[in-house]
């Protein structure tokens, strides 16, 4: 298999779609469909079924898929970091969730900068659930991920440490002002449904409250009292002043993790690593 082969299957199977999947990578559908029939003779497997309406992935395929994105990343890494290597100072790209972390990302970059031989830190603030697809395009070295909430499968990750947490709300509520607030009291509010975050795959799960992606939309939400939502203590540091952060007694805690690819040889990364876990 040729690594332009497997950009034009990961396309296909990520889209679905041969006409956008065509348009993605900026070429006519039929040579695509093609190029996607001979990967299929060559591997002797069926990785997509067609019919008039729809595609679909079959098991072969989606084993494919998932080692195409590994490897595609890992192209993708090598090439950005050997560019790297030519310039004088090396870079590095942190993928942080917009919002959290904090009081934790200003201490670690500041602790950084004082290392012998550190790289520029690039920060890639990112949506829910993307800092490890980041990792594994090879688009980001290192990022900090949250558990239960993101997934750390196929990367290498040390703890750094464990909060715990609340309830966002509007200033106004009657329960702001309280000292502590259980899971069920937040859930049971009418007026205030649960925000909905987005799944590993993207989906929402269903609900009364509005879909969010971002830290700074749901704030925006919980001010107006559209939604509520319960999150890590640390995403609420320098909260606007029309919210109000209630702990939220029986949460369960959330651990934040330092995460890398396992294939990553960087020595700028291991030193920010170990800044990480040493603070």
């Amino acid at each position: 298999m040729e690594i332009r082969e497997l950009r034009y299957f990961a396309a296909v199977a990520e889209e679905l779609h041969f006409g956008k999947a065509a348009q993605r990578l900026e070429m006519a559908q039929p040579p695509l469909s093609r190029a996607i029939a001979r990967l299929e003779r060559q591997l002797g497997v069926t990785l997509l079924e067609r019919t008039s309406r729809s595609v679909t992935l079959t098991e072969a395929g989606a084993v494919l898929l998932s080692e195409a994105r590994s490897i595609l990343g890992a192209v993708t890494a090598a090439e950005r970091r050997t560019r790297q290597a030519a310039q004088s100072r090396p870079r590095l790209v942190l993928a942080v969730k917009s919002g959290t972390a904090g009081g934790l990302l200003a201490k670690l970059l500041d602790a950084y900068r004082t290392e012998p031989d550190a790289a520029t830190v690039d920060l890639l603030l990112c949506e829910a659930h993307q800092q490890r697809e980041l990792l594994h395009s090879g688009q980001a070295d290192v990022a900090l991920l949250h558990l239960p909430f993101d997934s750390t499968a196929g990367l290498d990750s040390e703890m750094l440490y464990t909060e715990g947490q609340v309830a966002i709300l509007p200033a106004s509520h009657r329960f702001s002002g309280r000292s502590q607030i259980r899971v069920a009291e937040v859930t049971a509010l009418p007026e205030l449904p649960m925000a909905r975050w987005p799944d590993h795959g993207g989906s929402y799960p269903e609900g009364p409250g509005p879909e969010v992606r971002n830290l700074t939309q749901l704030f925006q939400l919980i001010a107006l009292g559209h939604a509520t939502v319960i999150i890590p203590e640390s995403a609420a540091a320098d909260l606007r002043r029309d919210l109000a952060a209630v702990p939220v007694l029986d949460a369960p805690p959330v651990t934040t993790v330092i995460a890398w690819p396992p294939q990553s040889r960087l020595r700028a990364a291991a030193d920010l690593i170990r800044v990480a876990t040493r603070l």
